[in-house]
């Protein structure tokens, strides 16, 4: 077990204390985790089960599957097997208010839970749980940099492999087997239904502008209507605008990075807006501070783009577009905050921002920059260190 791995472990039981405040606040008797993320989040495991959390008492992980790596996963003291219905309603009975994450929980499965808790009301804490994972720890915010790192390293690695001809589902393989040499865990959680990502994208040309369902201004072509986003099987060619929009989770914590590459020379306009994506990050980063609200950094990144011209190819084309220049990142890939207008709590010290100023041109591809940003006092911490901007692969 690393350093890094053992305090994330320890902080457990904090995690737990300031969940319990919320409920107290909240005037809420206990919260009942259901969702794997959340889980994992205050047990330290991902195993099959549920987290009962009381309002003041201790703390329950009931699994069903595997309990002895539950037990040899968690810190907590009362990991149990699951229990039958009637123990259920017994440990649960003093607790009429229960707080559920009804964004994340099947109707089918709330009901199979009132079925076994009748009497008891059940109340949503979606937000004031994704609020409480928002504020990274100095252990979770020491993990995303060893992942930014890790994750830096191998797009760093891009102009030794790519060429013109190969595909670019090509290009995907070579970074994923590297990704996964490095210890990459996995496609990225999501916590919204039916949003579904595989690592991540590289888009060239034409098919860099191709609309689609995903909840991102890039989306892709895919290789079929049944995954339709991200790489196809189009060639790449000297003078395509190559994007990389990649994540990677490691010690379950994701990094989300893009950077742009051209075999050759990239077109005049596409590369003036790749100046004006750099621009934007620029004037946030400083901003990326306690205080700040998110709608208004939204609101400056889409100023500058009108500014520039590039309005009507900013975060997207016409009516699908993205509404957003950044999204919170950490145990999932959609965490809070969002700089996305009417999002106007105030940013605080330890949430993490995926910052992606991008345009998309229809007919000839899509260009920017993202990297993954800490908020502190003073200003934006870069997580995923490497060199911005255009990277040009000689012909």
């Amino acid at each position: 077990m690393t350093d890094v791995t053992e305090g994330l472990r320890r902080e457990i039981p904090a995690r737990i204390e300031r969940l319990k405040a919320v409920l107290r606040a909240s005037g809420i008797d206990g919260a009942l985790l259901l969702h794997a993320v959340d889980l994992l989040y205050h047990s330290g495991t991902r195993q099959n089960g549920a987290l009962w959390v009381p309002a003041s008492g201790e703390a329950a992980l009931l699994v069903r599957k595997s309990f002895q790596r539950a037990r040899a996963e968690s810190p907590l003291a009362g990991v149990r097997p699951f229990p039958p219905g009637r123990e259920l309603s017994s440990l649960l009975s003093r607790c009429p208010r229960i707080g559920v994450c009804f964004d994340v929980t099947r109707v089918s499965q709330l009901d199979w839970w009132r079925k076994h808790l009748p009497g008891h009301e059940f109340v949503d804490i979606s937000a004031q749980l994704r609020g409480l994972r928002s504020r990274k720890s100095p252990a979770e915010l020491e993990q995303m940099r060893l992942g930014g790192r890790k994750l830096a390293a191998v797009i760093g690695e891009i102009p030794s492999f790519l060429r013109a001809g190969m595909r670019e589902l090509d290009i995907a393989a070579e970074i994923e087997v590297r990704l996964r040499r490095a210890g990459n865990e996995g496609s990225p959680r999501l916590r919204s239904p039916n949003l579904e990502l595989f690592t991540g994208l590289v888009v060239s040309g034409e098919a860099g502008a191709e609309t689609g369902a995903f909840d991102g201004p890039v989306v892709g072509r895919g290789l079929s209507a049944a995954q339709p986003v991200g790489p196809s099987e189009r060639v790449i060619r000297t003078g395509d605008a190559v994007l990389v929009d990649y994540t990677a989770l490691f010690g379950g914590y994701l990094l989300d990075m893009a950077r742009v590459f051209v075999v050759g020379t990239l077109e005049a306009e596409l590369t003036r807006a790749i100046e004006v994506s750099l621009a934007i990050q620029e004037e946030i980063v400083p901003r990326l501070v306690p205080g700040e609200v998110p709608a208004e950094l939204y609101d400056l990144a889409a100023d500058r783009a009108e500014a520039a011209g590039l309005a009507p190819y900013f975060m997207g084309v016409g009516d699908d577009a993205s509404r957003f220049v950044g999204h919170g990142i950490g145990m999932e890939l959609d965490e809070f905050p969002v700089l996305a207008p009417g999002f106007d709590e105030p940013l605080e010290e330890g949430q993490v921002v995926a910052l992606e100023p991008k345009f998309v041109f229809p007919g000839r591809g899509a260009v920017g920059v993202e990297n993954t940003w800490a908020v502190t006092r003073a200003g934006g911490e870069k997580l995923t260190p490497l060199a911005d901007g255009l990277v040009r692969v000689p012909t």
